[in-house]
């Protein structure tokens, strides 16, 4: 998820297997301490919902006490049903407001020496919990008929203006500047372009509950993705990425570019319960990058295949990160729904950076890990039931359970989990911290979807939205594909600023539309569309934040890091224009549609990735690369007759190939001395 700054630790040694072995042969004389110290300043640097106060002093009282209590809010409301909508936003982002200013600091060096809150931190911090508390205790007056007939009073616009104030600079310490310059574009717009009053436009942004602060973004937020996020911190305390680290190098680890294959595989699984790229590729890279490097690839290499893997997470079923969420409450497709219409173009994006580790691999010779080093199937098989909350929670959305019930029941599975072990066991302190770190994790992705939701209905109610999307067509002249292209740069140009919650909400309100209104395009097919490309925008120079993180952790050129990247994820470039070209990949079709696709789109990518990692069965001439690539795309391109001509291509190159690999074999052969034969 978005910005958790407790949640996860950087290392977190595997129980029982091989792999503890690793770590303490990688760190040579390293204290795994110092690689964690390494790690937390990666991450700050990187992230900026990391980069929160450490020393709060006697304030460490009042934090926590507010970020249990809202913790415990959700869970009673889980429990016993939501308030109204408006009450219920009102309280999740007052709390949170107030928790922002009193552990975000105002500047990245704006840090007190002897810890503490400055004055104006702990007043702004009250005044973000009363402006919402405003609304609660003012609920039935900003309700009434009264104010649609006669308008607010001026108390209610200058509480307005100060709410709208104070989530703005809450958003900006914790999730960044860029989506308050977007937000503030947008206000702009609404009072001078679209020629509302300042009055009208902050009554309206603040005080309904069908967009604006309040609008579905923050409704979600306030309902379901805060338990599933406190779901996610409640999962790793049963050390279950410690034991998806270790399935994952059991599975692949032995196999030609084993760790690399493994951080993969291993990222693709914790992606399962977690969704920020920059913390998964912390969180798991600085275990990972370094087995990289110590097999024989690369530090840019390593660094970037993290960053890869790390970012799909978002991508990953059931959990999706916070934007998955929101997609259901805009497309009207129950989230159960839409965790199996996303298992495909997941399952792909995995199996394109598979591929181009495989071939990056063989192209290098880098071998795989000995047995002795990998864990034990007995390790895991004790560890089995750390998966029960997984698949307690995936049952029941699929089942028809409400999210909010499923989520509940997968906290509570967790917690008893954690109870069972040792090691893993929480004392009162314990579940206190847990609580707390809850909040917590939820705090940049609160403040994104309020502002979000600043932007969102500012370009629904002035009408913005569609004179953006006309602009667009008029600049592709109608051209689909041309519109496709200009709609992923600027899913990619948006996700370079914004968190994915904050860009899917854009990009869905402004993007979207224009693909199922003007192209019939499928609902679901536009939405995943833009919501592949804001998340692969982590990964995209020139602003690549996961990358910059796996290229701290993997000591490399981060610029040069980010474009290996980017390499590595060719597939997920690749995927959204299939699937909305033939929507049967995400389950818009039959069988037979779906088949033909899916094989052509496979053998599509792993032409592309061999012909970047300059190795197919031997190492590539320029020319064949050229040739794979133009058959790979051929191949994606869905259409069997285009396809074929792709296929045809790819062979030729493949037959040549196979043809100079028994030249060399018999060559090498032939140039075998005979004494050196016979003793062979």
């Amino acid at each position: 998820m978005p910005g958790a700054p407790t949640a996860q630790d950087p290392v977190t040694p595997p129980e029982g297997g091989g792999t503890q072995n690793l770590i303490t042969q990688l760190h040579d004389g390293e204290s795994l301490h110092d690689g964690e110290e390494h790690a937390q300043e990666v991450l700050r640097e990187h992230d900026t919902a990391s980069r929160f106060r450490t020393d709060l002093g006697w304030w460490a009282w009042v934090v926590g006490g507010l970020s249990v209590a809202l913790t415990l809010f959700h869970l009673y409301t889980g429990v016993f049903g939501s308030r109204t909508s408006l009450i219920q936003g009102a309280i999740h982002l007052g709390a949170a407001t107030s928790i922002i200013f009193l552990l975000y600091p105002a500047g990245k060096h704006l840090t007190r020496p002897k810890g503490g809150i400055p004055w104006y931190d702990a007043v702004l911090a009250l005044l973000g919990l009363a402006v919402n508390l405003f609304i609660v205790v003012e609920y039935s007056h900003l309700t009434s008929n009264l104010v649609q007939i006669m308008g607010f009073r001026s108390i209610d616009y200058a509480v307005a203006v100060l709410g709208i104030l104070l989530t703005l600079g809450a958003t900006r310490r914790c999730v960044g500047l860029p989506i308050v310059i977007i937000a503030l574009c947008a206000i702009a717009y609404g009072i001078f372009g679209a020629g509302q009053s300042w009055q009208d436009f902050a009554g309206k942004t603040y005080f309904t509950a069908r967009s604006g602060v309040f609008g579905t973004p923050i409704q979600v937020s306030s309902t379901f993705i805060f338990l599933f996020l406190l779901f996610a911190v409640v999962l790793i305390h049963t050390n279950i990425g410690a034991f998806f680290n270790d399935l994952a190098f059991r599975l692949t680890g032995r196999f030609t570019g084993g760790p690399a294959k493994a951080a993969v595989a291993a990222s693709g699984l914790q992606g399962m319960i977690s969704g920020s790229s920059v913390a998964n590729t912390v969180a798991s890279g600085s275990f990972t990058i370094p087995i990289m490097k110590k097999a024989g690839f690369r530090p840019h290499f390593a660094g970037a295949a993290e960053a890869t893997a790390s970012t799909g997470g978002q991508l990953m079923p059931p959990i999706m990160g916070a934007a998955a969420f929101i997609m259901a409450e805009y497309t009207g497709i129950p989230y159960s729904e839409i965790i199996i219409i996303a298992i495909i173009p997941a399952v792909l994006y995995f199996l394109g950076a598979f591929l181009s580790v495989h071939f990056e691999a063989k192209r290098h010779g880098i071998k795989g890990l000995l047995r002795s080093e990998l864990p034990s199937w007995k390790s895991l098989l004790t560890r089995i039931d750390l998966l029960l909350p997984l698949i307690v929670i995936v049952w029941m959305m699929l089942s028809g359970f409400p999210p909010a019930r499923s989520a509940l029941w997968g906290v509570g599975v967790a917690f008893a989990l954690s109870s069972l072990r040792k090691s893993t066991r929480l004392s009162f302190k314990g579940i206190v911290k847990t609580l707390e770190e809850g909040a917590r994790t939820a705090l940049p992705v609160i403040a994104a979807c309020a502002t979000a939701g600043i932007v969102a209905g500012t370009v629904t109610g002035t009408g913005l939205g569609g004179r953006l999307g006309n602009s667009l067509i008029d600049v592709a002249q109608d051209n689909f594909m041309l519109v496709l292209l200009l709609t992923m740069i600027a899913c990619l140009v948006l996700g370079m600023g914004l968190p994915t919650t904050a860009n899917y909400v854009v990009t869905a309100t402004v993007a979207a539309p224009i693909l199922y209104n003007n192209f019939e395009v499928p609902l679901i097919s536009a939405h995943m569309f833009v919501f592949f490309f804001g998340i692969l925008a982590d990964i995209t120079p020139p602003v690549c934040l996961a990358a910059y993180a796996g290229s701290g952790i993997a000591g490399s050129n981060p610029l040069r890091t980010g474009v290996t990247a980017l390499r590595l994820a060719i597939a997920g470039f690749l995927i959204p224009f299939v699937f909305v070209l033939e929507p049967a990949l995400l389950l818009e079709g039959t069988i037979g549609e779906l088949v033909p696709a899916l094989v052509t789109v496979i053998l599509g990518m792993t032409a592309i990735a061999a012909a970047l990692a300059g190795h197919l069965v031997v190492r590539t001439r320029a020319w064949e690369q050229v040739v794979l690539i133009i058959a790979g795309v051929l191949m994606v391109y869905p259409s069997i007759p285009v396809s074929a001509v792709g296929m045809v291509m790819a062979a030729v190159v493949v037959v040549l190939q196979v043809i100079r690999r028994r030249i060399s074999d018999r060559d090498g052969q032939e140039h075998v001395p005979q004494d050196a034969a016979a003793t062979a």
